[in-house]
């Protein structure tokens, strides 16, 4: 019976583990891009938006330890790299709009994803936001760096 509790609670206890392997701050932006991120923090997850001085948005970033986007073989597009991780682009869509979107996801550790998304306007938008998030870092103890 004793054992029995003690499992329990150890179950119980898991997801709240999970929550403090989050990161508690964005992934690091060159200072010479004239980024700078806008952030919103949940419970299970960190978003974050770099942009511009303008008001554009180059990228974002949801950090969670998991990710609803999956990657489908149909929708490859360009290949990269962040980070020392190799990156596969896949081509996205937004209802109603004709923007061009891009999305990635990199795993950063056992219960940590970076789902990273854009979505620009046009072909001189999405080479300057895929130059600008294949520069940014994972710095962060919780995240590591390759």
């Amino acid at each position: 019976m004793r054992t029995r509790r003690l499992l329990f609670c150890m179950a119980a206890l898991l997801p709240l583990q999970a929550l403090a392997e989050l990161p508690t701050t964005c992934p690091e932006l060159p200072a010479t891009t004239g980024l700078a991120w806008e952030t919103v923090a949940g419970d299970d997850f960190l978003f974050c938006k770099a942009v511009r001085e303008d008001g554009f948005q180059a990228f974002s970033v949801m950090l969670r330890a998991d990710s609803p986007f999956r990657e489908r073989m149909s929708l490859r597009e360009e290949a990269g790299r962040i980070d020392g991780h190799k990156v596969r682009w896949y081509r996205g869509q937004l209802p109603n709009e004709e923007a061009i979107v891009r999305e990635t996801l990199i795993e950063l550790g056992k219960d940590l994803k970076a789902h990273i998304m854009l979505r620009v306007e046009d072909e001189a938008q999405l080479a300057d936001s895929l130059r600008l998030a294949e520069q940014m870092r994972f710095n962060d103890s919780r995240i590591g760096s390759n």
